[in-house]
């Protein structure tokens, strides 16, 4: 039987065949620069490293972009932190997307009464949240996911609001994108 590699890669670190939205994309430009690419939107030969700092680090310590080319490139000294910054900025993006798509609310009551009515596909909450409200948020349901990547100053900043530490992501079209790209920015921090 034939596996579906047409949206799978290599991983140049761990040799793992994974699907490309488990993976970082970088690309060599035409002056030989590497470069992220995680829109995958620029031409040229892709090379893939796991979502994870730990295995992005290694890559470039062990100079294994310049082995799978088998050439000389140019890779900036901030590689690891450009990527981590797409990477946060990236979902704070999708954030503010379904902000404008009404496809979110904020504020305790707002996100609570919406967990309650299970209308909420998951929630993010400020890393400064209290400790106390975290256990109520928690406890309105236990299949409820909640992610914590983001501080309440990074969350306001997106959504140009003040202190925003609790958003329920509704149900919705625009739900999946935004979990995605939270959880691929939070994956990469912690591998």
């Amino acid at each position: 039987m034939m596996v579906e590699t047409k949206n799978q890669r290599k991983c140049i670190v761990t040799g793992e065949v994974k699907p490309t939205s488990e993976l970082l994309r970088f690309v060599l430009t035409s002056d030989n620069t590497l470069v992220p690419d995680f829109d995958k939107k620029l031409d040229g030969r892709g090379l893939y490293v796991c979502v994870s700092k730990k295995l992005l680090q290694k890559a470039l310590a062990k100079k294994m972009f310049t082995k799978a080319l088998h050439t000389g490139l140019k890779i900036s000294e901030d590689l690891e932190k450009q990527t981590q910054h797409l990477l946060y900025r990236k979902g704070l993006e999708w954030v503010n997307l379904a902000r404008k798509a009404g496809a979110l609310v904020t504020g305790f009551e707002k996100v609570k009464a919406n967990i309650l009515k299970h209308k909420a596909a998951f929630v993010i909450e400020g890393t400064d949240a209290s400790d106390d409200i975290s256990r109520k948020i928690e406890n309105a349901d236990d299949y409820i996911e909640v992610l914590k990547v983001y501080n309440s100053e990074d969350l306001s900043a997106a959504l140009n609001t003040e202190n925003t530490v609790y958003i329920a992501v509704l149900k919705s079209d625009i739900a999946p994108k935004v979990y995605a790209n939270i959880k691929r920015y939070q994956t990469f921090l912690e591998n």
